[in-house]
């Protein structure tokens, strides 16, 4: 049998799974199913939907809340899927549907791996200071991103980029990597590398919540925490005269030492002294 008429089941989700698909559309595999799901009321909607280009090409689509019902363990059966590719899809696979698949079940993640394990990884990269990330297709297993790796990609960034200028470059090796490794995983012989498990770290998952900002921390991590959680995502946010107002855009100001952690020193531009620099921020606006 072809590569492109062995039947491909995908789960998948954001702009990576967005690009994947197309990518496989485009090309003339053949994918009998997406499962995908709903935007989070919380997120802004910044990527093109996997949903509806699955739709645009008469490709089924189901969005179960869970996976782990005997009705879905069923319908992938019934499906016969030759393999699996998670791409982006937030919710858990479970063994009874991943094992289905004949030459196997591969998971997309954005990290590199063994860094970051678990939920949000390029914002807890760059709130943790960290000078790159990555994206790392990699077998599925029962726990989450541990599996051996059949590809990856490194995406260095600079210390003051904010993840909006920086995901694309993450979704563009994601790209790379799916284009490089699918023919391998459709011919069920792909090589993959085993993870250093001593190398690994997890982070779980953020809410909106999380991006609360503490000025007892240095204006570095404060700046971090800011350009880790701007546009598109709900963004860093400070309780500013009894208003709420949330900072897309800052830069570190000068020495604030002397000066209590969180006192307001201007409002135009606002300027809040943390544990050692002044945090001037660049563009805000009232958190709803």
């Amino acid at each position: 049998m072809e590569n492109k008429d062995k039947k491909i089941l995908f789960f998948g989700f954001s702009d990576v799974g967005y690009k994947c698909l197309k990518y496989m559309v485009d090309s003339g595999y053949n994918v009998i199913g997406v499962f995908t799901h709903d935007t989070d009321p919380h997120e802004s909607k910044w990527f093109e939907s996997p949903e509806s280009l699955a739709r645009e090409n008469l490709i089924p689509v189901f969005k179960p809340d869970t996976l782990k019902t005997e009705k879905w363990f069923r319908k992938v059966r019934y499906m016969k899927p030759d393999l699996i590719l998670s791409l982006y899809y937030r919710n858990m696979i479970p063994e009874e549907i991943f094992s289905q698949a004949k030459y196997g079940a591969y998971n997309m993640h954005g990290s590199y791996l063994p860094y970051y394990r678990g939920r949000a990884p390029l914002n807890w990269a760059i709130i943790n200071g960290e000078k790159f990330g990555g994206v790392s297709l990699h077998v599925m297993e029962k726990k989450f991103d541990t599996g051996a790796v059949v590809d990856q990609e490194k995406v260095e960034f600079a210390d003051d980029e904010y993840v909006g200028q920086i995901q694309p470059r993450i979704a563009e090796a994601a790209l790379n990597v799916f284009k490089r490794s699918l023919d391998s995983l459709l011919d069920g012989n792909p090589k993959t590398v085993p993870q250093d498990a001593t190398k690994a770290s997890y982070f779980g998952k953020r809410t909106p919540e999380d991006g609360k900002i503490d000025f007892s921390k240095t204006a570095r991590e404060v700046f971090n925490l800011i350009r880790g959680v701007s546009k598109p995502f709900p963004g860093a946010f400070a309780d500013i005269g009894g208003t709420e107002t949330i900072i897309w855009r800052a830069k570190i100001g000068e020495d604030s030492r002397g000066i209590s952690a969180g006192t307001v020193v201007s409002l135009d531009p606002l300027t809040v002294a943390c544990a050692d620099k002044f945090i001037v921020a660049e563009e805000t606006q009232p958190r709803r």
